[in-house]
């Protein structure tokens, strides 16, 4: 159209050459009444109308030419080339949108970490590998990429909310954790779910309840998390596997595990009786384990001096006499008399007074020093 439209400008002055010059409104001969003055040059030449074999104006010329006239233009509209030449544009035209299409829609560059699902007429037709990959146009065939080394995360709960979980003593408790996956059957996960992300989030919370059924509160909240964790990890596995979800749970963990906040104080006063409780109960087993032993050792040490009683009677039964009678006897005032040289008079008041016990010497060095 441009190239026409150039062409018509082209052979313009040749035209309007062709004549005298003339004045803006025509030649220079008069007007209407043949005076001097300019004519109108929508009027009625002088001379009449020209005759039909008289040569075209420029303007009749365009006009022509804006019909679709063929004048050295042609017959298309507008100026453009018609017949055979329009056939072809129109052809090239085609051709041209046909070959976007096809590039567009049917050639797929599938990343390193992406696999393309591939379904025709909505029909399952394999998975690409990455690469360069063909498949028919659409709308017949379709490709989904999807990103198989990407590691998702879902947090539960979402924000800040509590998320109370009872567990198999009978406790309540605050958990906060998250999970995480990444797809390991393209098939499975674009035509087994219809919503894969919900179902990863209710399979894992029903696999934490699960579990935390059959946990101690103390377990959940100190040495057996990680327990807790591996236990959910398997149990949400084995849930999506019966559903054919195609995910891969790669793990699970335990960020927040306490008691909720409305009751932490009266819950941390629980803990602390069952704390002083259970120091109790060691301190009791532990005497009494000292009680036993001594009275074991002592029950041993009898069986002793009576095995030896047994072998020479009359030795042992004097040696116990000795022996009990220096403890007796190692604790208090001794006069010792022998037989030849006994008076009748003993004067035991000038016998030696036995010292105080270290108890009574010591209160009155304390209360002189008040």
């Amino acid at each position: 159209m441009l190239t026409g439209w150039r062409t018509r400008a082209a052979n313009l002055p040749p035209i309007l050459n062709a004549e005298e010059p003339k004045g803006p409104w025509g030649g220079g001969s008069g007007g209407e009444d043949g005076g001097a003055g300019p004519r109108n040059p929508w009027a009625v030449p002088p001379g009449g109308r020209r005759p039909a074999s008289a040569k075209p104006t420029a303007l009749d010329e365009l006009l022509k030419r804006a019909r679709g006239g063929n004048g050295g233009g042609g017959g298309g509209f507008g100026g453009m080339p018609g017949g055979g030449s329009a056939r072809a544009l129109w052809g090239s035209g085609a051709a041209l949108i046909a070959g976007l299409w096809i590039v567009f829609t049917a050639v797929h560059a599938i990343g390193p970490q992406q696999r393309g699902v591939v379904t025709y007429l909505g029909a399952y037709a394999g998975t690409l590998d990455p690469g360069i990959r063909v498949t028919l146009p659409a709308p017949f065939a379709t490709v989904r990429k999807l990103d198989v080394q990407k590691i998702r995360t879902d947090n539960f709960p979402v924000g800040d909310a509590e998320n109370l979980m009872l567990t198999g003593d009978r406790n309540v408790v605050d958990l906060a954790y998250a999970v995480r996956w990444d797809i390991a059957n393209p098939q499975d996960f674009v035509f087994e779910l219809a919503d894969p992300q919900q179902t990863v989030r209710d399979a894992a919370e029903s696999a934490m309840r699960q579990v935390l059924a059959t946990t101690t509160f103390q377990q959940a909240t100190g040495v057996g998390r990680t327990v807790v964790e591996t236990r959910v990890a398997e149990v949400t596995q084995e849930i999506l596997n019966s559903y054919k979800s195609g995910v891969r749970i790669q793990g699970v963990s335990i960020k927040q595990a306490s008691a909720p906040a409305r009751i932490i104080d009266d819950f941390n006063a629980v803990t602390a009786a069952q704390q002083e409780a259970v120091a109790n109960l060691n301190n009791a087993q532990s005497y009494a384990g000292q009680v036993v032993a001594r009275a074991e050792g002592e029950a041993a040490q009898f069986n002793k001096v009576y095995e030896q009683y047994r072998l020479a009677p009359e030795v042992t039964r004097r040696r116990m006499y000795y022996e009990t009678m220096e403890a007796v006897l190692a604790r208090s005032d001794k006069t010792v008399v022998e037989t030849p040289g006994v008076t009748p008079y003993l004067p035991l008041k000038r016998a030696t007074p036995l010292p105080p016990p270290p108890e009574q010497q010591a209160m009155p060095q304390a209360g002189g020093g008040q």
